[in-house]
C-alpha cells in the first residue's frame, strides 16, 4: 500500500507524531540504545520491511496509473510522483542494510497482504486511481505516523521522511473536484469507492500487524511504549476523522 500524508488543510490523524512532546521510554532513545532489545529490533525490521514494500508497490502502481492519464501533463505528473516513491523505497532499503537486515527478506512477509489489497482495489479508471492514492493510501500513512511517535528517534525520523507527500494529495483533490464539477453524478460513484477503500485499508493494516508477533507486541504494549486498548480506540477514531476530512476535501460524502 502506498503511504502518503494528507495536505495541510485536512489535518493528519496522527499529529502526535509531529507535535513537540516530552518523549519517554524508547521514543526518547536513539537506535543504538533502543536496538539493544532484540524484540524491538525485530519489530523495527518488520516495520521498515512493510514500508519498503509499500513504497516499491506505490512506484509500480503510479507508473501503471500513468497509462490511464487523460493528458500528457497528467502522465508526466504521475511519473514524477512514481520517481519520488522509488527514492523513498531506496532510503528504506539502505536503512535495512545499514542495520544488518536483508531488505528482500524484510519485505517478503508483507508481499501477499499488500498485493492482495491492490488486487481487491484495482481502480477501473483514472479517477478511481486518484481516489485510491489519496484516500486509501492516506489511511495507512496515518496508521504509521501513529506508530512513528513511539519509535526511537532515528527510526522515527526516517519513517516520517518517507511518509512525506509526493504532491499526489493536492493533484488528486484538484482533478477529482474538477471531474465532479463537470459531472456531479461522478461524485456518488467515487464516494462508494472511497468507502470500500476505507474498509479494505483498515482490514489490510490489521492483517499485517496480526501476522507479525514482533509488530503486534510493539503496538500493544510490550516494547516501544505501545498502545493500550483504550489508546487503540482513540487512534482509529483519529484515523476515521482524518478520512472524513479528506472526503470533504474531495467534495465527497463520507
Amino acid at each position: 500500500m502506498r503511504f502518503m500524508t494528507t495536505p495541510d488543510n485536512t489535518s493528519d490523524a496522527a499529529d502526535t507524531a509531529d507535535t513537540p512532546v516530552a518523549r519517554t521510554g524508547v521514543a526518547a532513545q536513539d537506535w543504538a540504545r533502543a536496538s539493544a532489545d532484540p524484540q524491538y529490533r525485530a519489530a523495527v525490521v518488520d516495520l521498515l520491511g512493510a514500508l519498503a514494500y509499500g513504497e516499491l508497490a506505490a512506484f509500480e502502481r503510479l507508473a501503471e496509473d500513468a497509462k490511464l492519464a487523460p493528458t500528457l501533463a497528467d502522465k508526466a505528473e504521475l511519473a514524477k510522483m512514481a520517481s519520488a516513491e522509488f527514492h523513498h523505497y531506496e532510503k528504506l532499503r539502505d536503512r535495512l542494510t545499514e542495520i544488518g537486515a536483508e531488505p528482500t527478506q524484510a519485505m517478503e512477509p508483507f508481499v501477499a497482504a499488500l498485493d492482495g489489497f491492490h488486487r481487491q482495489t484495482a481502480p477501473s479508471d483514472w479517477l478511481e486511481g486518484l481516489v485510491k492514492a489519496y484516500v486509501g493510501d492516506s489511511i495507512a500513512s496515518d496508521f504509521y505516523r501513529e506508530v512513528a511517535a513511539r519509535l526511537d528517534s532515528d527510526t522515527r525520523d526516517l519513517v516520517l521522511a518517507v511518509l512525506d507527500d509526493t504532491g499526489h494529495a493536492t493533484f488528486a483533490v484538484e482533478k477529482v473536484r474538477a471531474a465532479i464539477d463537470a459531472d456531479p453524478r461522478v461524485g456518488g460513484r467515487l464516494a462508494l469507492w472511497a468507502r470500500r477503500l476505507m474498509g479494505e485499508a483498515l482490514s489490510q493494516s490489521q492483517r499485517v500487524v496480526a501476522d507479525r508477533d514482533a509488530l503486534s507486541t510493539m503496538l500493544v504494549g510490550g516494547v516501544a511504549d505501545g498502545f493500550d486498548l483504550a489508546e487503540v480506540g482513540k487512534m482509529f477514531s483519529r484515523i476515521t476523522e482524518a478520512h472524513t476530512k479528506r472526503m470533504a476535501a474531495l467534495g465527497l460524502a463520507a
